[in-house]
């Protein structure tokens, strides 16, 4: 891995030069981190179920026609993924009331919201990405009215998806971040789906004991962590059932 050019690193993914022009190897790593990093730790595994759970997550959206960078999965923690134009944005929906939310507006962790909502946040570390406005977004172009529009119909959609997806497995989709990229064919330019979907940037609750199955356990000191991250794949189909956790990390179904 050292011999490949490293691109990019993230908080919990490394981007290194793809095999063909156009592509990078995206590399899940096992750090966990919260509150822009200032909490971390290595937790052995997770990038494992990470890349499995967003693949999986990802070639379903693409089997209802949302546009994505995913290609393929290389092995247990690298995906082939198309190169884009980052959209310098987090879009966040929200369906339950939790997290910041329920901070800032004083609203009981847990509670339906009368509509889902979408939230943008500029993408910069330095400013613990900060929420933004439509009109912020467009006034400083960081996305035109017409990416923007895309980026809200197919955040909707996704939504709508995922929520089903997730129901079917006795798990509620409270919130969740996603990024978007702009991917050029030729001279046309589509917004894409990009980054990952997964117990990180996702809040996940059991339906009927809402307990917390996803990246709260570490920012709220819970623990559980992987078991949380199994149980989400198992219910997913991505683990078998009646397989034990290894201290190495959990072996997933190829």
């Amino acid at each position: 891995m050292n011999r490949r050019h490293r691109i990019y690193e993230g908080k919990a993914k490394i981007l290194y030069e793809g095999p063909e022009p156009g592509t990078y190897i995206q590399f899940f790593k096992d750090d966990a981190t919260a509150f822009n990093a200032k909490k971390h730790e290595v937790i052995d595994g997770k990038g494992v179920l990470n890349n499995r759970i967003s693949e999986y997550i990802f070639t379903q959206l693409a089997r209802i026609g949302i546009p994505t960078h995913f290609i393929k999965r290389v092995n247990m923690r690298e995906q082939l993924i198309k190169a884009v134009d980052m959209v310098p944005l987090e879009v966040v929906v929200r369906n339950i009331a939790a997290g910041s939310l329920s901070k800032r507006l004083g609203i009981e962790e847990g509670t339906p919201l009368p509509q889902s909502i979408i939230e943008f946040y500029y993408k910069k570390d330095k400013l613990d990405d900060p929420m933004v406005s439509e009109e912020h977004i467009t006034a400083f172009g960081w996305a035109t009215p017409a990416e923007l529009e895309d980026i809200m119909q197919l955040s909707i959609r996704i939504n709508d998806f995922l929520t089903g997806l997730f129901v079917g497995v006795g798990i509620e989709l409270v919130d969740f971040k996603m990024e978007f990229g702009r991917l050029w064919e030729g001279d046309v330019m589509h917004i894409v789906l990009a980054d990952e979907i997964s117990p990180d940037s996702s809040r996940l609750w059991d339906i009927n004991t809402k307990e917390k199955m996803d990246k709260d356990r570490f920012r709220r000191d819970m623990g559980g962590l992987i078991e949380a991250y199994q149980e989400v794949a198992k219910r997913l189909g991505i683990m078998n059932e009646n397989e034990q956790p290894r201290p190495n990390g959990p072996v997933l179904v190829k």
